[in-house]
């Protein structure tokens, strides 16, 4: 079916391919990764814009002896399409296919795991400096995009590599701010010039010579001045003064402009950093006129670009929080939201455009969204601070110290709380409730279902002091009616009963409750006895009278979409640790693993934790 990707297997087919050939493989690797996604969905967009740029490093470098690292892991397609795995790309996210993320195990070409962001800098420098302290003379590649450098981490890397000696080659990705054509005649000149060999070993020589003088000094920053002045408007300027030395910006799409300057900064010394412009959506035209769409634009026609939705059965959590966001904000002036990136993913973009005075995206910087939200807080707003379950990990110091210490009012919405679906164990919220659970003054709450999570985020609204978490997964939520509904204040610590039952005490929290409930159900009809089921609501602080009076059962089953060990099964077998309490305690979650890429309904049928896995497990303890 094509012409060229059909012959490369690998990275070394690319080097005895003319230019015009490499040119056909990148429309035919946009094509192939159009058709594959269109049916199994990815992060599509990113990875349009960055084909020119994966086949020219794949082109001049060794892989996988020279390590590219990828920031991130959305602009990676190419790479994995080029790398061996073509055909099993047609089941990306899949149980049977690949990680939609470089991952290690998966391939010697995928150097570093990724998933979450601005990770790219710091591991490449330690590709560099293990290469150095090893004599192999391997090269180190980070591509890091323009949403990722926003990261603390990644400046944390770029000062640390910056000081060094490393041979480190820093690609930022750029697919946001446009090149400026009325510098292009200057910037090519200037980029051929500092580009050229000959001008790189003139300048060394110079350098060597001068040594460490004031004359060296001074004519370094005349150097500096006049290229922030004449290209610097990308901001050049500060990567040299971090002790990197700025290239660009090119056209990232251009394969031969590509290929030309990778060849000539491949050997210079030195950390150094290539500005790339490249365009989001590149080679289909309804991901270019729509790159936030795009970004992971779930099923479509290959041909006409037109999405197709699935059938929508129950409000999404996210939409659900969006809405009672702006709902709480017009009520109190004093309701802010902040999120890190992900406006439209966590569904505070409502939000933004009713109350774009009260909206802070912060960027891909979880730890400063915590501590600008504590900093709110202290100031007396109110602030709704959402973010992945998954990224909070990155915020831990700042959760406990900024927030939990000083017992700031702080609601923390952890959204893609539990099993997330097809991104994988990168993804998955399995670790929030047993991360923050051993936090003083942290109230931690998971909603069953969306009216519940309407009267929560309004119950944290009325609490002076504390941090709140509310927790709550993926996608939809159970059907139940709420915007109608009048909010209620869903006291900390109480629970609520949702079946009455024999021998088993059922204490599940979050919707994992209601498939506790039809698993419950499903007992009685097929034998006429079923257990108890709670609703626990708050796992910290828990339901004193619900434990007790599932103490009186025979055993105890815990239900919980977070890992077992810490979380709800943790802190019941807690609280009956000291207690002479005789009867089985037993465990439905997350286990001690890493669960892998696969569909959310199949994820939690892995873990039991749908209402035939629970049937089974209660059939069991019941002694049917």
């Amino acid at each position: 079916m094509y012409t060229i990707l059909d012959r490369v297997d690998s990275p070394k087919d690319l080097k005895d391919l003319t230019l015009d050939e490499l040119r056909n493989l990148c429309g035919e690797i946009r094509d192939y990764m159009i058709q594959c996604t269109s049916r199994n969905p990815g992060h599509l967009g990113s990875s349009l814009g960055s084909v020119e740029l994966i086949v020219a490093l794949h082109y001049i470098y060794n892989t996988p002896a020279d390590k590219l690292v990828f920031d991130v892991g959305h602009q990676a397609y190419a790479h994995k399409i080029l790398t061996g795995r073509r055909e099993a790309f047609k089941k990306v996210r899949t149980r049977d296919g690949i990680s939609g993320f470089p991952k290690r195990g998966e391939s010697p070409y995928d150097a570093f795991g990724t998933g979450h962001s601005s990770t790219s800098i710091s591991a490449a420098l330690g590709f560099a400096e293990a290469a150095r302290i090893a004599g192999t003379g391997e090269k180190a590649v980070a591509v890091i995009g323009d949403g990722a450098l926003t990261g603390g981490l990644a400046w944390e890397g770029l000062n640390n590599a910056g000081s060094s000696k490393a041979d480190l080659l820093v690609i930022l990705n750029d697919n946001d701010i446009s090149i400026d054509k009325n510098l292009g005649g200057i910037h090519n000149y200037l980029l051929n010039l500092t580009t050229d060999p000959t001008y790189n070993k003139v300048k060394s020589r110079i350098w060597d010579s001068l040594g460490e003088s004031k004359l060296r000094e001074w004519i370094q920053k005349r150097v500096t001045d006049t290229k922030s002045n004449l290209v610097r408007n990308s901001g050049g300027a500060v990567f040299e003064a971090l002790g990197f030395r700025y290239f660009g910006p090119v056209d990232g799409n251009d394969l031969e402009q590509v290929i030309k300057t990778l060849r000539r900064l491949k050997d210079l010394p030195g950390p150094r950093i290539l500005h790339c412009h490249t365009r989001k959506g590149k080679g289909f035209a309804p991901a270019e006129a729509d790159p936030t769409i795009w970004h992971a634009p779930g099923r479509f026609d290959p041909e006409t670009g037109v999405r197709i939705k699935s059938e929508k059965k129950a409000d999404r959590f996210q939409d659900v929080f969006g809405e009672v966001l702006t709902d709480l904000a017009g009520k109190d002036p004093k309701v802010v939201g902040i999120t890190p990136a992900m406006a439209s993913g966590c569904g505070m973009s409502r939000f933004a455009e009713a109350c774009p005075d009260r909206f802070f995206d912060v960027g891909i910087e979880e730890e400063h969204a915590v501590t600008f939200s504590a900093g709110l807080a202290a100031g007396g707003m109110k602030p709704f601070c959402n973010i992945y379950s998954s990224f909070s990990q990155r915020a831990y110091d700042q959760i406990i110290h900024d927030v939990a210490l000083q017992n700031l009012p702080v609601i923390l919405c952890l959204d893609r709380a539990g099993l997330v679906g097809e991104d994988g164990a990168t993804h998955n919220g399995c670790f929030d409730l047993a991360a923050y659970r051993s936090i003083p003054n942290c109230i931690l709450s998971a909603p069953r279902d969306e009216l519940e999570l309407k009267n929560l985020m309004y119950t944290a609204l009325q609490l002076k002091t504390g941090p709140m978490f509310i927790r709550y997964p993926r996608g939809g939520g159970e059907g139940r009616a709420w915007r109608n509904e009048p909010y209620h204040f869903l006291e900390p610590g109480k629970g609520e009963k949702l079946l009455d039952g024999r021998k088993v005490a059922v204490l599940a929290l979050g919707p994992a409750a209601n498939r506790a409930k039809e698993a419950a159900l499903a007992c009685e009809q097929e034998f006429g006895l079923r257990p108890a089921v709670y609703d626990l609501r708050y796992l910290k602080p828990l339901d004193a009278s619900i434990l007790e009076e599932a103490g009186t059962f025979e055993s105890i089953l815990t239900v919980e979409d977070g890992c077992m060990k810490g979380g709800l099964f943790g802190a019941v077998s807690e609280y009956f640790a000291g207690r002479a309490r005789k009867g089985v305690i037993k465990a439905v979650g997350i286990p001690d693993r890493f669960i892998l890429h696969d569909s959310q309904a199949a994820q939690r049928r892995e873990c039991s934790l749908d209402r035939d896995g629970l049937f089974e497990i209660l059939t069991d303890m019941m002694k049917i």
